[in-house]
């Protein structure tokens, strides 16, 4: 993954919370009996703009994310659990494409990594990362806690300057 301690340590608590909690594999052995048990002929919920060409008693299934952006992922971060990866999938897909988040990724922030969408909001860009602000990068500045606008400040009066 990323060099971002932050982010690993997330993925492995997030992975060991929902491996070892017997009360939501209960939960999930009796959701699936019961609806094991149910009539098969009752639709999934949906809206109308989800409907399949089958008519009104027909729906498409809504996915989370696009499975583009999941493969994209999966391809990057193949120990990390589908719904941690669907979750982060489908921030990314809101805001940006899925080359804005592969360029976030390859410049040091991992998509998981939901700073990564303040930073975006602040008006950093993937190249800025890698941008020196005194001995530090940007990138550096944020991982040790400076906040995503000063560094756009600074990087603004860097250019206002001609210092970049």
């Amino acid at each position: 993954m990323v060099d971002d301690h932050g982010v690993d340590a997330l993925v492995r608590q997030w992975t060991q919370e929902r491996s070892n909690d017997a009360e939501a594999e209960e939960i999930s052995r009796i959701a699936s009996t019961w609806l094991a048990e149910g009539p098969t002929t009752v639709s999934s919920p949906g809206i109308p703009g989800q409907r399949s060409k089958g008519g009104a008693k027909s729906w498409v299934a809504v996915q989370s994310a696009d499975p583009v952006y999941l493969d994209a992922m999966r391809r990057r971060l193949p120990d990390v659990p589908l719904e941690l990866l669907s979750a982060a999938a489908g921030y990314w897909q809101m805001v940006g494409g899925l080359a804005e988040a592969e360029q976030w990724w390859d410049a040091g922030i991992s998509p998981l990594d939901q700073r990564a969408l303040d930073y975006r909001a602040a008006g950093l860009v993937p190249s800025d990362l890698s941008r020196r602000l005194g001995p530090l990068t940007v990138l550096e500045h944020l991982r040790r806690g400076s906040a995503p606008a000063w560094c756009v400040a600074r990087l603004q009066r860097q250019r206002k300057d001609g210092v970049a």
